[in-house]
């Protein structure tokens, strides 16, 4: 463990591996993720995540950014992020954050939310601030992965911290689409369906 924490033990580490976990990320959007960290401080984490060979620097275009992605043993610590998410849903009494990135709010919907195995399926086009993703809920799983869904039931348009608070309290979808914080083309009902994570969505 020691050699480990010797790794990714450092304060931001692993969140920017939980990041990464996703979709390969610009420095800038690294440090739009992650607001609270410098970019000295973010430059620093980057630079010593690729010299233990956990992440790796991509080059998109000949002319173009570079993007910071995991490598294949760097993948390995997804099981632990994700672990310590779900532990951390946990945690008592937990301090409000001040800001909410796409992926730690993705993450949420993978390891949070329980659908009904025997519920039909549901797809979901989400637009999260301007990225689209598709979220799969199935078999009593929700897959997330980047990119447009061939075929969706739903489709959402909103922001992380708007899409946290809908997964804290479901029932204030109404209010959220009253208010223009969410927009939604289908049904509500097969939304809050997704939310609440259960076969009926008008248990609460």
């Amino acid at each position: 463990m020691a050699r480990a924490l010797d790794v990714v033990g450092e304060r931001w580490a692993l969140l920017v591996v939980r990041e990464l976990l996703l979709v390969p990320q610009r420095f800038s959007e690294l440090r739009h993720a992650l607001p609270n960290a410098s970019s000295n401080l973010l430059a620093d984490r980057l630079r010593e995540l690729e010299h233990h060979g956990v992440i790796r620097r991509r080059k998109l275009a000949s002319a173009g950014p570079h993007v910071y992605e995991l490598t294949e043993w760097g993948r390995k610590l997804e099981p632990i992020v994700l672990a310590l998410s779900e532990w951390g849903i946990d945690a008592p009494s937990p301090p409000e954050p001040t800001s909410l990135s796409a992926t730690s709010v993705l993450i949420f919907l993978r390891i949070g939310l329980r659908p009904d195995p025997a519920a039909a399926p549901i797809v979901c086009r989400l637009d999260l601030d301007g990225s689209v993703w598709t979220v799969r809920a199935s078999s009593g799983e929700v897959q997330v992965r980047s990119g447009e869904p061939a075929t969706a039931d739903i489709s959402l348009r909103t922001d992380p911290r708007t899409l946290g608070g809908l997964l804290d309290d479901p029932a204030s979808l109404d209010s959220a689409l009253a208010e223009g914080s969410v927009a939604l083309v289908g049904d509500p009902l097969t939304l809050k369906q997704l939310l609440y994570g259960a076969a009926d969505p008008q248990r609460s």
